[in-house]
């Protein structure tokens, strides 16, 4: 049986390739994001092609048809990550799903956001955090510039992507101690990807400080807010990758009520939602239902409730503490074990049809007992940081 093989030269130019570009780019776009991370190893030529701006948009809209759940552990002074494929609407409770390894850094505290994490490497000299982006698809990763401050304390960051722009940007702010309390200062933004890139400084004319409930949906990035570091979530922060302005959204004005421990900002078909339990201080066995609170006009502050009865199996799925880790279009809340115990799973809530169904996930079992985090949706990105 003959064979025949199609090879590139990096001499070649690409206009002189056998066959069309957007064909070259399809079949590579097939490949894992490893593998491509490999091939840009071979030569200059296939480096440039697969690095290029219409190849890496290509394979990021074929990975956004198809989402993936991400696991991070933190194990030791590392944080590792692992992936699997993304059920959806799961019907027996039996259904099982493997987990990939994917790599392992250095770092503490993270986010996560369009393939990309941002997370913190402690630097024992100075006491002080360096922040890195890397990309577990891919095995990258890049130390960002020091931040342009003298305060090192309490340093938060947000991680977003503005899908008009194609742009990366990190948002980050340092606390800073006024009256006993403490509120965020110094907010500042750096854009990845682009030469002599650096932090810039960008206006807060509310002061507050943040939390680490967080989402970025179309180009703005959400977070929880209070009014100091004493007080409860009252409030969401609002800020616009493209015009870089904040704006704040009520919650505690509107409703008399502050946002509850278990809050988790979800995407809610393409809108912002908080999905949250009034009952205790976590998510368990011992809940009766779960509420839905959606942003309908962020200008008029008007926020719309959806209160969720939880059936009589809840108390047989669920036997301990949870973690709400978001939803799958509009009909499934999911959940999953705050430490990951043998066997791991997630829970899905069907909002619908009322019913519960247990997803196992295989392949986790070295880090039984150990504090987990899954997040859902999450994308293979191969562009080069």
């Amino acid at each position: 049986m003959n064979v025949s093989v199609l090879t590139f030269s990096p001499r070649l130019e690409r206009s002189s390739l056998p066959i069309p570009d957007d064909l070259v780019f399809e079949i590579f776009s097939r490949l894992p994001s490893k593998a491509i991370a490999r091939c840009c190893c071979i030569s200059k030529f296939w480096a440039s092609m697969l690095r290029s701006q219409d190849f890496t948009e290509l394979f990021l809209t074929k990975s956004f048809a198809h989402p993936q759940l991400l696991f991070v552990f933190k194990d030791d002074r590392e944080i590792v990550f692992f992936s699997s494929p993304q059920p959806e609407n799961p019907e027996e409770n039996s259904y099982v799903v493997a987990a990939n390894y994917l790599a392992r850094f250095p770092g503490r505290e993270f986010s996560c956001t369009t393939g990309f994490l941002c997370y913190g490497v402690n630097l024992i000299r100075n006491c002080e955090f360096e922040k890195v982006i890397c990309n577990p698809s891919t095995g990258q990763a890049l130390t960002l510039p020091r931040l342009n401050s003298r305060l090192r304390v309490g340093m938060d960051s947000y991680l977003g992507y503005d899908s008009i722009a194609k742009e990366f940007k990190l948002l980050s702010m340092n606390s800073s101690r006024v009256t006993d309390r403490w509120i965020s200062k110094e907010h500042q933004v750096l854009t990845l990807g682009t030469k002599n890139s650096s932090w810039r400084l960008v206006k807060c004319c509310i002061p507050h400080y943040t939390s680490r409930k967080w989402l970025c949906i179309s180009g703005v990035l959400y977070y929880a807010a209070s009014v100091n570091s004493s007080s409860l979530n009252s409030m969401v922060a609002c800020f616009d990758l493209r015009s870089e302005k904040f704006s704040f959204v009520k919650f505690m004005e509107t409703f008399s009520r502050t946002m509850h421990h278990s809050t988790t900002l979800v995407n809610y078909d393409g809108k912002l939602g908080l999905i949250m339990s009034r009952s205790s201080r976590h998510v368990s066995q011992a809940n009766k239902s779960l509420e839905l609170w959606v942003l309908r006009d962020a200008a008029k502050h008007e926020w719309s409730k959806h209160v969720y009865v939880l059936p009589p199996s809840w108390k047989d799925v669920v036997t301990e503490t949870m973690r709400i880790i978001g939803m799958v279009g509009t009909s499934e809340i999911v959940l999953s074990p705050s430490f990951q115990y043998v066997p791991s799973y997630i829970i899905y809530f069907n909002i619908e049809s009322k019913r519960i169904r247990k997803v196992g996930i295989q392949g986790l079992e070295a880090f039984q007992g150990k504090r987990s985090y899954t997040y859902l949706n999450y994308v293979e990105n191969v562009k080069f940081i």
